[in-house]
């Protein structure tokens, strides 16, 4: 009976102490512009990761690609007493509600593809940089001569930033002609086949050099479905992020390159940064934290694929 006694105590200590431990832990808010795209799914996968390792608890809330829900979600992260808060990948001047009610709450928040500015701690994941790469190569194939069909996504900063870089490398090519049209969120997949399909009607096979972009791979991945219902091979395909059916596009000769981002590990770094940000205080200084894209082609995915066998899985 002792016996008995002693190990009811013992559990119940155990339980106690576990309660106390999870109570104790501090929360790190995520709101997502999009939580199941694959890039944004393996940034928190990798903030998921680091939190594990610091001991932090991980919540993530789906914007849907709403800048309102986004705002809404960060005030809620500030009402659950979060200790700081990841925004992904709104610009910070569509989160000044946000930031607000985080900043008058002593919270810090960090981007990743938001930007630094405003009362942002630290940023990676930078639109422009990562799809430098990814650009130049189109226009190297394009040979400064053509037309392009941008899929654009002007809610996100980082695709935003995307476009600004692609009209500065395009502007003293004035053998380039840019058609733009905006995917939505959710939808981008249909989005980028339906605006192929009606591009592809009044750009004939033949006529001139032919590239399709994404400001990220999905809506160009929605828009090789139309070229392949069609036929057309002529036509060159771009995306950056590198997610998994990129690659996968890319080794089966349906798409040209994008540039791979390693967003796992800019999850994981900013994750990791945040302790330093919230023992630093007011004393923080702002920060960009980038990680160096790479850029993936038919001539090197397969060594790619060697170096990084996860990328297929992600």
């Amino acid at each position: 009976m002792n016996a008995l006694k002693l190990s009811v105590l013992a559990l119940s200590l155990t339980l106690s102490t576990s309660a106390v431990t999870a109570q104790e832990a501090k929360l790190v808010g995520i709101v997502s512009i999009s939580a199941n795209e694959a890039n944004n799914a393996r940034y928190i996968k990798g903030a998921e990761a680091a939190a594990k390792e610091i001991g932090w608890q991980v919540s993530v809330i789906d914007a849907a690609g709403s800048a309102d829900q986004a705002n809404a979600g960060i005030q809620n992260f500030v009402q659950r007493g979060a200790t700081a808060i990841v925004d992904m990948v709104f610009p910070y001047s569509s989160i000044g509600a946000g930031l607000a009610a985080a900043g008058d709450a002593g919270v810090p928040v960090v981007t990743w593809g938001g930007g630094l500015g405003s009362t942002v701690a630290a940023t990676n994941g930078s639109g422009a940089p990562v799809a430098e790469p990814a650009i130049k190569l189109m226009l190297d194939d394009m040979k400064g001569e053509g037309s392009i069909l941008a899929l654009t996504y002007r809610t996100g900063e980082v695709c935003r930033d995307r476009e600004i870089l692609l009209d500065k490398m395009t502007a003293d090519m004035p053998g380039i002609t840019i058609t733009r049209n905006e995917v939505r969120i959710p939808g981008y997949f249909e989005d980028g086949a339906q605006y192929a399909n009606a591009w592809l009607a009044s750009h004939p096979a033949g006529d001139e050099n032919l590239a399709i972009w994404g400001c990220w791979d999905d809506p160009a991945i929605g828009a090789i479905g139309s070229l392949r219902a069609q036929g057309r091979t002529d036509v060159g395909v771009y995306g950056v992020n590198g997610n998994a059916q990129a690659i996968e596009n890319i080794r089966n000769g349906h798409m040209n390159g994008t540039a791979w981002q390693d967003s796992y590990t800019e999850g994981f770094n900013m994750i990791s940064l945040l302790p330093e940000i919230v023992a630093a205080g007011a004393d923080w200084k702002p920060a960009a934290k980038e990680v160096a894209a790479i850029l993936v082609t038919q001539d090197t995915v397969e060594s790619f694929i060697e170096a990084h066998p996860d990328a297929l899985g992600q």
